[in-house]
């Protein structure tokens, strides 16, 4: 395991110390050879018996209740919006004609729009009146989402079914028009409403880059984010959408923007992965020293110091590396290739020992084998590998300090 991180400066003396010091019982056989060094058994079932039983997940909203539960919300009484819904779609005393694109008209009263948004407010003060009724234009958006936005300022809701049955399609562009003339009108309450819309579930690969520059243009800044992150997240699929392509042509600058972010995202996912892969390490290193110094103290199923009696292989120990360092034991106690350079095992085994003399605070009274020896050898090394050897024992000591209390000799104590 160690192999991997640090290179290593042989003792002179090989291991008939080490041999010596063990009492060992070959009472089992490993068919498929040396097990790898940190084999993690699997957890008991006396490990598991006080664990409680985790809560629910709660549950996910849905969709189509997501307008009635924002309804809900509201302090105004049902009764109340009914009367503004009722004066809207009746008319009563309506003083303003809302002309749409397709030359349809809404009727409408001034005195609502007026305080409803400063922008309606200023385009009545310059209208045309005739016979009593003004005049004013709404241009570039159908009909129907000029009419929920009207009505929308009425009881602050919209009706997706008035006038005709619309379908999922439909609803998402009337919620992409409304976006636009809340900012258009300066109506923050409903770009909020459009917005969480949006969230619950409208956004796809497919048209993101779209709604992305259109939140860009209308000032949403909570919706840029989120766009943001599911361009990055899904970004190998959304590059090859026609929505991207376009917006290649069309806005280069944003385009540079979201590469460069997808290339910061991929590095702290590296980064991060990094660190996972690194700290599982350590803690393997630690797991392997605890079960050396468990091992050479107290002795474990068939292996332990010459002076103690073993008890056998029928119970499991709760040290999670002690099977691969028993195995380790085994095989360095019978091989004959120890030399520099000739068998892996040999050589883990020997940095396993090294690292636990840097480790160790009392090599004087120390039962692991050659920890003497190697405090000892210490002074021979070079600068480099001295460096090397205290970055990996501090990475280690910190896992130490990080398992605290929860490590197992410290349950054993």
């Amino acid at each position: 395991m160690a192999s991997s991180i640090l290179g290593y400066s042989w003792p002179s003396s090989p291991g008939q110390y080490f041999i010596g010091s063990f009492n060992l019982r070959i009472e089992e056989s490993d068919p498929g050879g040396i097990v790898p060094l940190l084999d993690v058994p699997t957890t008991s079932s006396h490990h598991n018996h006080n664990i409680p039983v985790p809560p629910p997940l709660p549950a996910v909203p849905s969709r189509t209740n997501y307008y009635k539960k924002l309804t809900e919300c509201t302090c105004v009484p049902k009764e109340t919006r009914d009367t503004w819904d009722k004066l809207f779609k009746e008319g009563y005393g309506a003083d303003v004609n809302v002309i749409t694109e397709d030359i349809a008209v809404i009727w409408a009263h001034s005195n609502v729009l007026s305080i409803a948004s400063p922008v309606l407010k200023s385009m009545l003060q310059r209208s045309k009146v005739k016979n009593g009724i003004k005049y004013i234009k709404i241009p570039g958006l159908p009909y129907a989402s000029v009419y929920a936005f009207i009505r929308f300022l009425y009881s602050s809701c919209f009706d997706w079914t008035s006038k005709c049955s619309y379908e999922e399609d439909e609803m998402k562009k009337r919620v992409l028009h409304m976006l636009v003339l809340s900012h258009s009108f300066s109506i923050p309450s409903l770009k909020r409403v459009c917005v969480h819309i949006l969230e619950q579930g409208w956004l796809t690969t497919e048209n993101i880059v779209d709604v992305l520059q259109l939140a860009k243009n209308c000032d949403a800044p909570r919706l840029c984010f989120i766009c943001i992150r599911m361009i990055v997240k899904n970004f190998k699929h959304i590059s090859k959408t026609d929505g991207w392509k376009v917006m290649k042509h069309v806005n280069p600058a944003l385009e540079q923007e979201l590469l460069e972010l997808v290339v910061e995202a991929d590095s702290r996912r590296r980064e991060r992965l990094n660190k996972i892969e690194d700290r599982k390490l350590y803690l393997q290193l630690y797991e392997a020293m605890e079960a050396l110094l468990h091992i050479c103290q107290d002795g474990c199923r068939t292996i332990g110091p010459s002076d103690k009696v073993l008890k056998g292989s029928q119970v499991a120990c709760i040290f999670p590396a002690c099977k691969g360092i028993e195995t380790l034991v085994r095989h360095f106690s019978t091989c004959k290739t120890r030399v520099p350079g000739g068998c892996v095992q040999c050589k883990r085994m020997w940095q396993l020992l090294e690292l636990h003399s840097r480790m160790c605070n009392d090599p004087q009274f120390c039962k692991v084998p050659l920890c003497r020896h190697f405090k000892e050898k210490l002074e021979q090394q070079t600068k480099k590998d001295e460096a090397r050897w205290k970055l990996l024992v501090s990475k280690v000591m910190a896992v130490k300090i990080a398992q605290g209390p929860f490590s197992t000799r410290s349950r054993l104590s």
